[in-house]
């Protein structure tokens, strides 16, 4: 239980964390992998290697950490959470690796002079109240997921069915249960986990539904990361036939309900939860607009499928633009997103839905031109793990 003299204790440290959390976290990710090679499975290592998942932490640290006496102020970022633990069947048993590892990480880092036994306690007895919190919704999940029409706990074989390719570097794989039984229903934008076996063991990995499943199966559609082990390794190795463990659906980055206009925007593989999307608004009624970026023909993935349903559906309207077209290819502008872009394609009233998903600095932009053109901050979504200052700067 979280003492007064904890509270002020974790306050105190905030200063610390604002100048020196990316450097705890890199450390405590050191520690943990040497230690507890076991969670391995569960880090996707690419992010590791380009600082992603230490500044994701470092941020939900110092987030905790200024807002302990009033956790409700930390909004999405809890849900964000639960969703991601979910998805990679994080454990109770988890919990004392990270918050050990974690303990170890501040003495270390911060020295004893700065970390003394007082600090340690009082972090010790903070991480132990959000452990509490996270393990007590993670299980709510599991426990909804397993009791739900077509719903199951942890891994579930699924066959892959069919293999497509919709790019030079997106191929999407269409899941059944292997046990014939039904399917989980899920929310569009929603992602699955996978786990996919490898010698030196398996590898964790999400990846978001790129269609609404309604007939018996889940789709993914997966980019070929450069060096990726495990997208190289869907890519390559898993054909027709094969079985993959699957994980439940998770995510709260969802179309909610709504009248008003909505404008899907994406770039790259971050068009993959805006196709379930539209499948799901189609239906509404409400216009649509469709604004995908990519660098080019070759890489542009379901552009014939936007064009098919933009032709039979009155309400929907498309737009394309390619930072690096080739020749020969077809796009309604060249270069990269603007205000000036969005301001044309977008319905002059700002009173809009915006979802849009894409790499870090496109989603960083799309956000401030909206806001530039008035759509309301609170009617702008996206989903994203990093630190928020990364899109609000």
């Amino acid at each position: 239980m979280l003492s007064t003299e904890h509270i002020h204790l974790i306050k105190a440290t905030v200063p610390l964390l604002e100048t020196g959390g990316e450097a705890l976290t890199r450390h405590f990710y050191q520690v943990m992998f040497r230690d507890y090679p076991q969670v391995l499975p569960l880090f996707n290592q690419a992010n590791q290697g380009s600082g992603h998942q230490q500044r994701a932490l470092a941020n939900a640290v110092l987030m905790y950490a200024r807002n302990i006496e009033r956790l409700e102020a930390l909004g999405p970022l809890v849900g964000q959470i639960v969703n991601k633990h979910v998805s990679l069947q994080i454990l109770p048993e988890h919990y004392p690796i990270v918050g050990s590892c974690l303990l170890r990480a501040i003495r270390e880092v911060l020295g004893e002079e700065v970390a003394t036994d007082a600090i340690i306690d009082a972090w010790a007895a903070a991480y132990g109240q959000l452990a509490d919190l996270l393990i007590a919704a993670e299980e709510s999940v599991y426990a909804a997921n397993a009791e739900a029409p077509g719903g199951w706990r942890g891994a579930r074989d699924f066959r892959v069915v069919r293999k497509e390719r919709e790019s030079e570097e997106i191929t999407s794989f269409y899941l059944a249960p292997a046990d014939g039984e039904p399917l989980l229903a899920f929310q569009p934008g929603q992602y699955i986990g996978l786990s996919v076996p490898f010698e030196e063991g398996e590898q964790r990995r999400n990846y978001s539904l790129s269609s609404r499943g309604d007939s018996g199966h889940y789709r993914i559609s997966v980019k070929r990361e450069a060096g990726g082990k495990v997208s190289g390794y869907l890519h390559d190795q898993v054909q027709v036939g094969d079985t993959l463990q699957v994980f439940p659906p998770a995510g709260d980055f969802v179309l909610r309900d709504s009248d008003r206009p909505l404008a899907l925007i994406t770039a790259g593989v971050g068009i993959t939860p805006a196709l379930a999307m539209l499948e799901q608004a189609k239906e509404s009624g409400r216009p649509i607009h469709f604004i995908h970026c990519a660098r080019h023909g070759g890489v542009h993935a379901f552009r014939d499928w936007i064009e098919t349903e933009s032709e039979a559906n009155p309400n929907l309207t498309h737009r394309f633009c390619y930072s690096e077209p080739r020749e020969g290819d077809q796009a309604d502008a060249e270069g990269f997103i603007s205000a000036e872009l969005l301001a044309s394609w977008l319905p002059q009233g700002r009173d809009l839905d915006a979802y849009f998903l894409g790499p870090q600095p496109f989603m960083a932009a799309v956000r401030r031109h909206l806001l530039a053109l008035g759509v309301p901050q609170a009617q702008c979504h996206y989903e994203f793990f990093g630190p928020a200052q990364a899109l609000e700067a």
